[in-house]
């Protein structure tokens, strides 16, 4: 049973401002997270996810944490979690995410010039976040391994035009007040 997808068609739908949303797990941290649904999550990025070689497991705040925790303890590849909060450590590198809805600035510790990333996240959806991660991490040096999100909303992301590849589990739209299914597999 893929309890991803069906976790997704069954999601409830909010409507902000004219725009239906769909509720999730992953993406919001409610509906409450089934252990099975994390469980199933972690075992398909591990599956899809280069792995190999990986030095460091990048994520931002917030709901990529648990997630990016499950497959650290899985794999056993340190964390890092870029932060939305200063904390001016040495070496602190800050960046900017542009999304859909906010603006700001995010840090990064722990990520040094020659590292290999695995940068996982929950959702692309603007695509503003993770393009203002992986600029930051080709600006430091890292050596990005991959990119995973668990989910991607359809539509045109900033990550489009440029040579970033991210992969994806599941590929989802909402039309009419229901979730669809775009691509259950999430392979472009």
């Amino acid at each position: 049973m893929d309890r991803l997808r069906q976790s997704l068609l069954d999601a409830p739908i909010i409507e902000k401002e004219g725009y239906h949303y769909f509720v999730h797990p992953i993406s919001d941290g409610v509906p409450m997270l089934q252990p099975e649904l994390l469980r199933e999550i972690v075992i398909k990025i591990i599956r899809k996810a280069q792995i190999e070689n990986v030095d460091k497991i990048v994520t931002p705040a917030a709901m990529g944490i648990h997630i990016s925790t499950a497959v650290s303890l899985m794999t056993d590849i340190p964390l890092v979690v870029i932060r939305k909060r200063e904390y001016g450590l040495d070496g602190e590198v800050s960046l900017t995410q542009v999304t859909g809805y906010s603006e700001g600035e995010m840090y990064i510790n722990d990520v040094y010039e020659g590292d290999s990333v695995l940068v996982l996240d929950d959702v692309l959806s603007t695509g503003g976040t993770m393009k203002g991660i992986l600029t930051a991490l080709d600006d430091i040096g890292a050596e990005i391994l991959d990119v995973v999100a668990v989910i991607k909303k359809a539509g045109e992301n900033e990550l489009d035009d440029t040579d970033y590849d991210v992969k994806t589990l599941i590929n989802v739209d909402v039309v009419d007040g229901d979730v669809e299914i775009v691509d259950p597999t999430g392979d472009d």
